[in-house]
């Protein structure tokens, strides 16, 4: 499967967000798609998801594709977790195959004991980061899109969670938006400016 992402552009008040991007998303690829603030990381995102359509340009689904839309676990900017349900709870929600007991096994990798049968509300910014970033990767998906997925997390959970996303992502393609310096340590970059 491969998402061709061609010349797409996109505006928000008459400003230019995204200036003619192309981007090429295939089997096994991991890209970190770096710029500042404001230069449209999650414009392209949710463009690619098919929550909002580019004002020019296009996305393309090739292959033998069963759907209309990106099949994708997803990192959003904030954290859109339940509140009310543990941290295991809230993993094991996205994926009816998957139960809390397996939700529970993959959070204690990542996770100090205990922590994934609390509150999401009651965990630290890094610890919600975490439970978003395995939920994501919990989803039966043929992506995964992750914004800005280590923001608020301090270095020894950010390192942790690049090991746990480089041990499960296997051959789906991983787009991770970042700020400039915080790209992955592997795959390829896409920078825009």
């Amino acid at each position: 499967m491969t998402i061709e992402v061609l010349n797409v552009s996109k505006n928000y008040d008459g400003k230019p967000y995204l200036k003619k991007v192309s981007l090429d998303i295939s089997s096994g690829s991991v890209i970190s798609v770096i710029g500042p603030k404001k230069s449209g990381k999650t414009a392209l995102m949710r463009i690619i998801l098919g929550l909002e359509e580019p004002d020019s340009g296009r996305i393309t689904l090739l292959g033998d594709y069963k759907y209309d839309r990106v099949n994708a676990g997803v990192v959003f900017q904030d954290d859109r977790l339940c509140p009310g349900f543990t941290a295991a709870e809230n993993v094991a929600m996205v994926n009816e195959k998957l139960s809390v007991r397996v939700a529970r096994q993959e959070l204690n990798k990542l996770l100090p004991e205990g922590v994934c049968d609390l509150p999401v509300e009651k965990l630290t910014p890094g610890q919600r980061r975490t439970v978003c970033i395995v939920r994501a990767l919990c989803v039966p998906s043929d992506v995964r899109l992750m914004d800005e997925p280590f923001a608020g997390m301090a270095p020894d959970e950010k390192e942790k969670a690049l090991a746990y996303i480089r041990s499960v992502i296997a051959n789906t393609p991983l787009v991770v938006t970042c700020l400039p310096g915080e790209e992955l340590p592997f795959g390829r970059t896409c920078p825009l400016t």
